[in-house]
């Protein structure tokens, strides 16, 4: 089956959306193997841990890796940072989407599965979005094929259309950019980064590779390791809901092309995403797919963030046993 042609005029489009500006918070880190964990573990015990005295002794890293642990923690989504009466700044606590993957009785604490990464990556990037460049490239920049430069000249470009009262420094969106593609690209030559190398366990996903050479990249559209269906469903439903609450029914290029979609945020193309609905579909009754007159719809009857809950922890559920 084959969606409409073009995009339908109700498809929100760059300039319709605003997300914070927010900007080198990671202090160049890239979130590392264990720093999710570790900080929603610490902060679960004990709300004040990235600001007391001893966080550098209780985390065991240094001063701006504790910040940078904070601030992925927070932009993740898998701790709230909340403002509690008689306290000073503001407590990391657990978020529900931390505890249902994080916790000891979560569905995957040591993020062993690559969907577990996947679904990270969605919260990282959906709106709100706390980390602007990434929010940028994934959902703005439209080449496939591109250099550093073109990502930053991307990301100058939007923040001066949709900003223009803003001044950021270049310096900063440098950061960003840098940390992002050392961020999702493996690193097969340590010299690149040097002790900076270390990769990240978003390299995995295969999201963006070097192409060529090492000053360029790939964003890969379509099948990549780990995204399973029930992910893709799940998010498609996530989404649904955030841009018509109330609605039974989403067109497949809404999901696939509209800003802060899973087919843009995922880099999927049209098969994969149908196929993903309908594999998901056998087992979930409340999901379809439908044709009429050409376009492709996504349905479904029940409260759709119930039923994302409820997919994902059938694929955990299968994954344990």
């Amino acid at each position: 089956m084959k969606s409409e042609n073009g995009l339908k005029n109700n498809i929100r489009t760059p300039d319709s959306i605003t997300i914070p500006l927010i900007f080198s918070r990671h202090e160049t880190f890239h979130p590392r193997y264990l720093w999710l964990k570790k900080g929603f573990d610490k902060a679960s015990q004990d709300s004040e841990v990235f600001t007391r005295d001893n966080a550098i002794t209780v985390l065991g890293v240094g001063k701006n890796m504790v910040k940078a642990i904070r601030y992925w923690c927070s932009a993740f989504r898998v701790l709230d940072e909340i403002q509690q009466k008689g306290k000073k700044g503001k407590q990391s606590v657990p978020s529900r989407f931390g505890r249902f993957l994080l916790d000891a009785n979560g569905c995957d604490p040591y993020l062993e599965d690559l969907a577990s990464l996947w679904l990270l990556h969605w919260n990282l990037i959906k709106s709100p979005c706390y980390a602007t460049a990434w929010y940028c490239s994934f959902n703005i920049f439209n080449k496939n094929l591109f250099t550093a430069e073109d990502l930053l000249s991307s990301l100058q470009d939007y923040i001066n259309r949709v900003f223009p009262t803003h001044k950021i420094s270049e310096s900063s969106l440098i950061k960003d950019v840098n940390c992002l593609l050392r961020m999702y690209v493996e690193q097969t030559n340590q010299k690149i980064f040097k002790e900076d190398s270390i990769d990240s366990p978003f390299s995995e996903l295969g999201l963006i590779s070097n192409y060529g050479d090492t000053k360029h990249f790939i964003m890969n559209i379509g099948n990549k390791p780990g995204l399973v269906a029930e992910v893709i469903v799940a998010t498609c439903l996530e989404f649904a809901l955030s841009v018509e609450e109330g609605a039974k029914t989403i067109s497949i290029s809404r999901l696939l092309y509209e800003i802060g979609s899973p087919g843009l945020i995922f880099k999927l193309n049209e098969s994969l995403l149908c196929d993903s609905i309908e594999q998901v579909s056998r087992q979930f009754k409340d999901i379809s797919l439908s044709e009429t007159a050409g376009l492709i719809q996504f349905s479904y009857t029940k409260d759709p963030l119930i039923l994302a809950e409820d997919i994902l922890n059938s694929y955990y559920g299968r994954r344990r046993n």
